[in-house]
């Protein structure tokens, strides 16, 4: 989900939800502590070097029942955001507390905001020698004779 999408998203609710990808709620007191930009540079297994910019929302739970974000205060906090560090539309990864920090991306059902999985992956799997899918074989155009009896000593 990019910038925009969450703004025009939070303009039509009066409450925002944050759903985990266990089907539990964000308990509905949570913060966000952070709406900013990450820049990651980096160097792919592959030699390649790339640039990755996302926005980012830190979402911390806290014992504060009395102010509530409501979504028009996110989406003015998502404004000033845009303009005083400069961020464009960009795809938004959330940030949450669990045993750890986890990194989720975003989504929305019509009711609430989904915090979804992310894996790693390999950016460079053609130099590497992985192949991106397993190639597909008809088993009956293999070789069915067998190579292997069972008197002949190899099995």
């Amino acid at each position: 989900m990019k910038l925009s999408e969450i703004k025009n998203q939070l303009n039509q609710l009066e409450t925002i939800a944050f759903q985990l990808p266990n089907g539990e709620l964000v308990p509905s007191h949570f913060h966000v502590t952070e709406v900013g930009k990450v820049t990651k540079n980096f160097i792919d297994c592959g030699g390649t070097v790339r640039n990755e910019e996302v926005a980012n929302f830190q979402l911390w739970n806290a014992n504060d029942y009395d102010h509530r974000l409501h979504p028009e205060k996110l989406v003015k906090i998502i404004e000033l955001s845009e303009k005083v560090l400069e961020i464009g539309d960009l795809e938004i990864e959330v940030e949450y507390q669990g045993d750890t920090i986890g990194k989720f991306g975003l989504d929305f059902d019509g009711v609430n905001f989904l915090l979804t999985t992310k894996q790693t992956d390999c950016l460079a799997k053609d130099k590497c020698g992985i192949s991106e899918q397993k190639p597909k074989i008809r088993l009956s155009t293999l070789n069915t004779q067998a190579d292997c009896s069972p008197d002949s000593g190899c099995c």
